[in-house]
């Protein structure tokens, strides 16, 4: 879990990735994608409502806030 001083800068847009934020991008294009579509996303496959091979299990390995950071990160990333 990242903590409250990491998460304000990656809200505020600092250039620093949050913690498993750079590793996406080795399968996906993420870089200026609306935050809450990756948040949904994530939260399906966690769910279980989205099937998947791998990303279930990535998705639970973050908690609701890492991956709105994670999120918010790459929603500020230029395509």
């Amino acid at each position: 879990m990242i903590g409250r001083a990491a998460l304000a800068m990656v809200l505020l847009g600092a250039a620093a990735p949050p913690p498993g934020a750079t590793s996406c991008s080795g399968c996906h294009v993420l870089a200026g994608r609306p935050a809450a579509n990756t948040v949904a996303a994530l939260e399906a496959f966690r769910s279980g409502a989205k099937p998947a091979t791998v990303m279930g299990r990535i998705a639970k390995g973050f908690s609701p806030e890492e991956t709105q950071a994670i999120a918010t990160w790459w929603a500020g990333q230029k395509p």
